[in-house]
């Protein structure tokens, strides 16, 4: 069966999607901030422009362009892209965001991430015990105890990997362990999660990285998710636009199988589709589509398919916690199909939540946030939805920003969908206000 085919039987779409009025929880500012960056981000010059200018704020070394000595450069930046995609700098600011996003716009949760990655290229030749890997260490360190710190029990905290410095980059290449001042770190990092229950996201990286991180982080799997079957504490990625993602997701399924621990999932479609290299990556967006519902799909149903194909001797499917990280509508439609065709039929599911970033896809959570209420009362699934929010100082969040757009730039039409939607609401709003509506 091919992946379209295997996605094709669950194309029904659940009511919840068609609610015009999911928005009306979100903020106007926030409506109107949306709208206006998804503007711009669909306009191919005005986007790259934007990128370019961040870039040369993270390089740059004149004080005219460094956002910690320009107030005026802070401030724009603080306002508009920081607003948007970032929860705040400091533990007030962060607490103010994640409560509005439970309470006004009543999410189940939320994904807290510490600003703090190394982008291809940067570090030269750090060593293991040099002064800068140390300071390095550190960072990550006490950014991921305060991360858990201001976590609630049923959140997550996600991470990368390479925030530990440009020494750690080296090790995921070369597919070594972490250094003993790393595994400390990081073995705190997951007790203090562990005790909390909060769960531990790390984000797959380029691809040149994803074998050392799938080393580092399986081994925490089979030391944290044994504790309560199908609740994981440890997650591990999978990019759905990479041809090797059904296959490495199979054999960590076998591993899980044979060592008796729940599998955390995240899967998402890949957020580097620019430097990547291009044979790695399916050929199309469509190709992308179908193996993420497909994988999706037997995820869900926990049951191997002609996408997700068992190892040799291991049919059996183990325990699994999923995390549906998408801001496509059709994948969560699907997903969220199948959800309600297994709770009408009284079927055990998996542990499932969807996820989407802080400021985008917005008119997606909100409707799945929506379906929850509706549906809690009726023979259906009331899905859980997280919203990933990044915290750091300005300077801190640069990298981050500078991925979230070269995202939106590889994503065009999903910002035009979010434009739209955004587009949509205001104009409902300002027709009530006149009593048009």
């Amino acid at each position: 069966m091919s992946p379209a085919a295997a996605s094709s039987r669950i194309v029904s779409r659940p009511s919840f999607i068609q609610q015009p009025s999911a928005l009306a929880r979100v903020p106007t500012s926030s409506v109107l901030r949306s709208y206006l960056i998804t503007s711009m981000s669909s306009s191919p010059p005005l986007l790259s422009a934007c990128f370019a200018i961040l870039r040369r704020m993270l390089d740059s070394k004149s004080a005219l362009m460094n956002i910690d000595k320009n107030r005026l450069l802070n401030w724009l930046l603080k306002t508009t892209f920081y607003a948007q995609f970032c929860a705040g700098e400091s533990h007030k600011e962060v607490q103010r965001s994640t409560m509005a996003a439970k309470t006004d716009l009543g999410y189940d949760g939320i994904i807290l991430e510490f600003a703090l990655e190394v982008l291809e290229g940067e570090g030269g030749e750090a060593t293991a015990d040099s002064e800068a890997t140390k300071q390095a260490i550190e960072a990550w360190r006490k950014g991921m105890l305060e991360s858990v710190r201001m976590a609630s029990p049923g959140d997550f905290v996600g991470l990368k990997w390479s925030g530990l410095g440009p020494y750690a980059l080296k090790l995921l290449k070369e597919q070594r362990d972490p250094t003993p001042s790393m595994e400390r770190a990081i073995l705190e990092a997951c007790d203090a999660a562990a005790a909390k229950k909060v769960a531990l996201l790390p984000g797959a990286e380029e691809e040149v990285s994803n074998a050392g991180i799938d080393q580092w982080t399986l081994k925490l799997q089979q030391r944290y998710n044994k504790a309560e079957p199908g609740r994981a504490i440890i997650y591990s990625t999978y990019q759905a636009y990479l041809k090797s993602t059904p296959a490495k997701l199979a054999r960590h399924l076998a591993l899980a199988q044979r060592d008796g621990y729940t599998l955390g999932v995240k899967l998402v479609r890949g957020a580097y589709l620019a430097s990547e290299p291009r044979h790695l990556i399916w050929s199309t967006k469509g190709e992308t589509d179908r193996y993420y519902d497909a994988l999706a799909e037997s995820l869900l149903k926990r049951k191997y398919s002609e996408v997700l194909r068992p190892l040799h001797g291991s049919e059996a499917f183990p325990q699994t916690d999923v995390i549906l990280a998408t801001h496509n509508h059709e994948s969560v439609r699907k997903a969220q199909a199948i959800r309600n065709e297994q709770a009408s039929r009284g079927e055990e599911r998996v542990r499932l939540a969807y996820a989407q970033l802080q400021g985008m896809a917005d008119e997606i959570s909100c409707e799945l946030v929506q379906a929850g209420k509706v549906q809690e009362a009726g023979n259906t699934d009331a899905p859980r939805v997280f919203k990933c929010m990044t915290w750091g100082t300005t300077t801190e969040c640069l990298n981050y920003l500078l991925r979230r757009a070269a995202e939106n730039k590889d994503a065009a039409s999903r910002t035009e969908d979010t434009r739209r939607a955004m587009g949509h609401e205001l104009w409902r709003r300002a027709k009530s206000v006149v009593g048009l509506v």
